[in-house]
């Protein structure tokens, strides 16, 4: 474990996001935008590819990749970001303001992510 604590931070952060896949599959199929097909198993293998990359982050030999592909999948991500911002029920009840404030957040988690490499 020589890399700094924050490293591990984002992986517990990657790997909790990946489980609440699994815990509450709902929240994720609500925001899921129409023209993608196959919802459920999009919202599995995304959860699957959170952990794996989260774990992923732990290992010195996968790191690189592994942050290589948070940053893919955080990039495609944005699709349900800009998703949600078309119209009320694409929402899910987020307010506006916090689904615009979260453009800027995803670009920063790419950053983060970069940092490391």
């Amino acid at each position: 474990m020589t890399s700094a604590w924050h490293l591990y931070v984002m992986a517990v952060m990657y790997i909790i996001a990946g489980i609440m896949h699994f815990v509450k599959p709902k929240l994720y199929l609500r925001v899921m935008p129409r023209y993608l097909p196959y919802h459920k198993p999009l919202v599995f293998w995304s959860g699957i590819a959170e952990i794996a990359l989260g774990i992923g982050l732990c290992i010195p030999d996968l790191k690189t990749i592994s942050i290589y592909g948070i940053i893919a999948m955080l990039a495609v991500f944005l699709l349900v970001h800009f998703y949600m911002l078309s119209g009320k029920k694409a929402s899910a009840g987020v307010p506006n303001w916090l689904l615009i404030l979260r453009i800027p957040l995803q670009f920063g988690l790419m950053y983060w992510a970069w940092w490391y490499l």
